[in-house]
């Protein structure tokens, strides 16, 4: 009986992160199914969305959300599910507050820094700035952005709500595998988007499934940092949402009009973003601000009353 206990325990306990990710895989397939049937392949950058691709999208994002939220409803049920997922505003508000712009300052910093050495070192074809047009731009930003906010909800409640506090359990080497394992798995998630040409028009796959896995695996750190520091999923909602929309916009608008764009090469999903998530990353293990707090949410969402003292490291 003993040997049987210890042969099935790490099965047990990894059973609700493999049919989380198993249900969000799934989900993502089969939204992303109809422009896989139909063909469609992304070409450039500067392409349109068009109305089926939207639509398929916004579905595929919305999968972990529902992945995490059956997970956490009948394979590890017995806590509320926004306690279990961390879907509240950070306290106190005032610093609240503070997390919430911190979500989009970081990546807007990020996005400069990327967009700078890209310039600096002639990979990115900067154009010259005007005011007028480039305000009118970050008005529209603003309200796609705050639009978009429940779809990446949809996301960040599966990745940063549910999968890595439950992989991050115990600490320790936990925490190094926690973090590359989750990055993994949000990049793979994208596979049927990368086939596509989704975030690396013009790119194969055998190209655009390692950048995107490196893009995730520096990206992912950051948003935890947020979501950690503020115990609440919403810094790092605003952060995602700043990261997919505004900064990939940044690309665009601030590039000559008729310049060639190449994702590998420019914003954070090239090698001066990589560079420029990879200094912040550093920085952040270095001084301590990727531990997590001395106790992690249990199966059931709850935690001990350590966890409601905010003992995260680098607040």
């Amino acid at each position: 009986m003993t040997y049987h206990s210890t042969v099935w325990e790490p099965v047990r306990r990894h059973r609700g992160p493999v049919v989380y990710l198993a249900i969000a895989c799934l989900g993502m397939w089969v939204a992303m199914s109809p422009l896989l049937i139909s063909g469609f392949r992304r070409g450039d950058v500067r392409e349109e969305t068009g109305a089926l691709a939207e639509a398929c999208i916004s579905a595929a994002m919305c999968a972990p959300a529902l992945a995490a939220f059956l997970v956490v409803r009948l394979v590890e049920p017995g806590g509320r599910v926004r306690d279990a997922l961390a879907l509240r505003w950070p306290r106190p508000w005032r610093r609240g507050v503070r997390d919430c712009l911190l979500g989009l300052a970081v990546p807007a910093g990020l996005t400069v820094a990327a967009l700078a050495l890209g310039s600096a070192t002639g990979t990115y074809p900067l154009a010259e700035l005007r005011w007028g047009p480039f305000l009118g731009w970050l008005g529209g930003m603003a309200v796609q952005v705050a639009v978009s906010l429940p779809l990446f909800f949809g996301e960040e409640l599966g990745w940063q709500g549910y999968l890595f506090p439950r992989l991050a359990r115990g600490g320790g080497a936990r925490l190094v595998t926690a973090y590359l394992l989750t990055g993994c798995a949000f990049a793979l998630w994208h596979l049927p988007t990368l086939l596509m040409g989704g975030q690396y028009p013009g790119r194969p796959w055998y190209v655009s499934v390692p950048a995107m896995l490196l893009s995730c695996t520096l990206v992912l750190p950051v948003f935890t940092w947020l979501r950690l520091r503020s115990d609440s999923v919403l810094p790092a909602v605003l952060a995602h949402a700043f990261v997919s929309t505004a900064s990939v916009g940044m690309v665009k608008q601030f590039a000559a009009p008729d310049a060639a764009l190449d994702p590998l090469h420019m914003g954070l999903r090239g090698w001066p973003g990589w560079l420029a998530m990879g200094a912040l990353v550093v920085v952040l293990a270095a001084t301590g601000r990727l531990r997590v707090p001395t106790t992690t949410p249990s199966p059931t969402g709850g935690t001990s009353a350590s966890a409601g003292q905010r003992t995260v490291s680098g607040r």
